[in-house]
């Protein structure tokens, strides 16, 4: 499905730091999620490479790959877990536990990137979830890992809104 307006404004990232074109799949009851990503020279990171076609080609950064985990998880929160900024709620990685670069993921064909929880915990102010994620590209599994994150509901009486340049205002 394409991106829904209100997940984009929800998220804690711009455009330039979402980086998912479409989420291919949601399944709450499981806690699994999949979406793609597009590939191109301009992406964060990649754009900095000084590229050697043999010696270093062009790729996605295995530090990018790292923040999409964080994407995915956030696509999790917002569509199976129902935790949305607008009402107060902010997830920060915890631990990475396992990152793996399986593969180089080339420019041109879109990534594929799946996450699923394999643990959750949730109390009224706090959700802990625990991931395994795998990203793929052209069927190829270019990446693996497993990470945690913990969701807090924003206390107190500051309402935070966006701005239309992006920015958060109390």
């Amino acid at each position: 499905m394409p991106l829904d307006p209100e997940f984009v404004a929800d998220c804690p990232y711009g455009p330039g730091g979402l980086l998912i074109d479409e989420i291919l799949h949601i399944d709450r009851d499981n806690h699994f999620v999949r979406c793609s990503m597009r590939t191109h020279d301009e992406l964060p990171l990649t754009r900095e490479q000084r590229a050697h076609p043999v010696k270093h080609p062009r790729h996605v950064s295995g530090g990018l790959m790292v923040h999409m985990t964080g994407m995915v998880g956030f696509v999790h929160a917002y569509y199976v877990l129902g935790l949305k900024h607008k009402d107060g709620w902010i997830g920060y990685g915890g631990r990475i536990y396992d990152a793996r670069f399986r593969a180089l993921a080339r420019m041109g064909e879109p990534l594929i990137l799946e996450g699923k929880v394999t643990q959750v915990r949730k109390s009224e102010q706090s959700v802990f979830a625990r991931y395994a994620f795998e990203f793929f590209q052209n069927g190829t599994l270019v990446y693996t890992g497993e990470q945690s994150a913990m969701w807090m509901r924003v206390q107190g009486t500051e309402v935070i809104a966006r701005e239309a340049d992006g920015t958060l205002t109390n």
